[in-house]
């Protein structure tokens, strides 16, 4: 049923429609015609055939009253033609309630006519006309017509036939026209999808036909040329803040230490120091993540691609991150498949590290944990599991936002809520995908697909 929700399916489906109506009332009007046109000629030669009858009957020698029927061997040759569309006579006299005479190809159950009655016939396949040349007298013809209805028959099948094919040629050229009719907003559809990943460089190509939908192409174009402006000025403008904030940051940093580094200082002072030393580290952090996530929104952090086993990768990471799991008592599940690929496996360390990083913190003490690694076809997968309390289903759209932090009151205050974002910026920049799924009886999990 989907299918027919498309547009080109529609217009494909209206236009078969449209063309088998056309065809069936072509064909209808020709059978009709046709029929029409055998009914009266063989009526035309029927009635032909009356005069001769009518001139066969003559008076009887000496009684008026009577008639008698006379039909020369020439005329009387015309009726004993062999085949099925032979005609055939029966002649009433005013004498007589019974045929007089008839000829050796007629039915012998023919019913006489009644004045006032339609001068043809038709009475299953016999066609018959008459006439009443006097007052009592009736002469009939007629003749079989089987052999007309097989040919109409096969007319109708001849029709059926060429509507059919004209049909099917229909169906193909149509289905030519309407593609190439929506060729230009299948372009568009694939550029904007191309642009929803991410690539703001896409653009529609224009056909130059001047039509609506080229127009609709340029205004799009136009659109989607101030979003990569806008958006390259945005992630220049992260990036240039980043950088211009790194030298003061130090510099606080650095002042902090020293105080704490001198001699003697006054209690209150080195809680100050301290105070500032962990706000100037905090910033730093945020201001080196801004920086990060900033060169790969612009391209500016190309990734260092090479043959990396994803398993080692998160099994270097499980190693560093299982003191942590141990002081809260979470226990650490691998399953770890080769899973050969092609990338910046340092990168791929990064995003491994956040992610089990953040199923610790996000855990029940003395939780779980789960980690696996598959070779699937074209792709391979990274699974992180945890038996934490789950994520809210509104906000499992949020989780990749930056600055987006879920659980504020079990939040490490230091962090900055952009671990997930420049996660999600590496697995795209290496043409995956990373989807989490929650449950707050399930748990947790963080999948993530690279291309092999």
């Amino acid at each position: 049923m989907r299918r027919f929700q498309s547009i080109r399916w529609r217009l494909q489906l209206w236009y078969g429609l449209l063309l088998l109506v056309i065809l069936t009332g072509f064909g209808a009007t020709a059978y009709h015609l046709e029929a029409g046109r055998q009914v009266r000629r063989v009526d035309e030669e029927l009635r032909r055939l009356l005069p001769v009858l009518v001139s066969a009957q003559h008076p009887v020698r000496g009684d008026r009253d009577r008639r008698e029927f006379d039909l020369p061997p020439r005329d009387a040759a015309r009726f004993d033609r062999p085949g099925e569309d032979s005609a055939y006579y029966v002649v009433w006299l005013r004498h007589s309630d019974r045929p007089v005479t008839y000829s050796p190809t007629a039915p012998r159950d023919v019913p006489q006519p009644k004045a006032g009655e339609p001068t043809t016939r038709q009475r299953g396949v016999w066609r018959e006309t008459f006439l009443f040349p006097g007052p009592g007298d009736v002469v009939l013809v007629g003749r079989s017509v089987m052999a007309d209805r097989i040919g109409l028959r096969q007319f109708a099948w001849g029709l059926t036939a060429v509507g059919t094919a004209v049909l099917c040629v229909g169906l193909v050229v149509g289905a030519g026209l309407v593609s190439r009719a929506l060729r230009p907003i299948r372009n568009i559809s694939d550029a904007a999808q191309r642009i929803a990943t991410g690539d703001l460089t896409q653009r529609i190509s224009i056909g130059g036909s001047g039509s609506e939908l080229d127009q609709l192409a340029a205004v799009l174009n136009s659109t989607f040329a101030r979003l990569d402006a806008a958006f390259t000025q945005q992630a220049r403008f992260t990036a240039d803040a980043a950088h211009e904030l790194r030298t003061p940051v130090t510099i606080v940093l650095t002042h902090a230490q020293n105080g704490l580094a001198s001699p003697c200082p006054a209690a209150e002072h080195r809680e100050a120091f301290e105070a500032i030393q962990r706000a100037a580290q905090r910033m730093r952090r945020l201001i080196g993540s801004l920086l990060e996530l900033a060169r790969f929104e612009s391209g500016q952090a190309p990734l260092q691609r090479a043959e990396f086993d994803l398993a080692a990768v998160v099994g270097d990471c499980l190693a560093l991150l299982q003191p942590l799991a141990a002081q809260r008592g979470i226990r650490l599940q691998a399953e770890l498949a080769a899973t050969p690929c092609r990338g910046d496996a340092d990168r791929m360390a990064q995003v491994a590290s956040n992610l089990l990083a953040n199923a610790i913190e996000y855990n029940h003490p003395g939780g779980d944990i789960r980690v696996t690694t598959r070779a699937a076809g074209e792709l391979v997968t990274l699974v992180v599991w945890n038996t934490g309390p789950g994520i809210p289903a509104a906000e499992l759209p949020l989780v990749f936002e930056r600055f987006h932090r879920g659980d504020k009151s079990r939040s490490d205050p230091g962090h900055c809520g952009l671990g997930l974002a420049i996660a999600e910026s590496i697995v795209r920049a290496h043409g995956g995908q990373i989807e989490v799924q929650s449950d707050p009886v399930a748990g947790t999990t963080f999948a993530v697909s690279l291309p092999a």
